[in-house]
């Protein structure tokens, strides 16, 4: 009997709390990186002049006197991932027709 209330109060000690050794992050290396572009200047397409085509139809879209420098697409349609800060965009409901944004890229 005595035996079983010394394994006991051993149980119980082992499960007191202990003070934990200190834990310090790993070092975080800093490999060196190619410099980012310097951000586009707003604006740089022409988006801002035409943001009142957004909520009309498609068939508002004007014309532009350089196609090589506009995209017009479906938001749904798969484009190009190519950033081109003087490219402007224009993207549509593929269902409706309806102009949903106007943006520069």
């Amino acid at each position: 009997m005595r035996a079983l209330a010394l394994i006991g109060v051993f149980a119980l000690a082992a499960c007191g709390s202990t003070p934990q050794a200190a834990v310090t992050p790993p070092a975080i290396s800093h490999a060196p990186t190619m410099p980012l572009p310097p951000p586009p200047p707003p604006d740089s397409c022409g988006a801002n002049r035409l943001q009142g085509l957004v909520g009309k139809p498609k068939t508002e879209i004007p014309v532009p006197v350089d196609p090589s420098r506009r995209r017009v697409a479906c938001t749904t349609c798969p484009v190009t991932l190519d950033y081109r800060p003087e490219r402007l965009n224009i993207f549509f409901d593929a269902e409706t027709g309806i102009v949903k944004e106007v943006k520069c890229g």
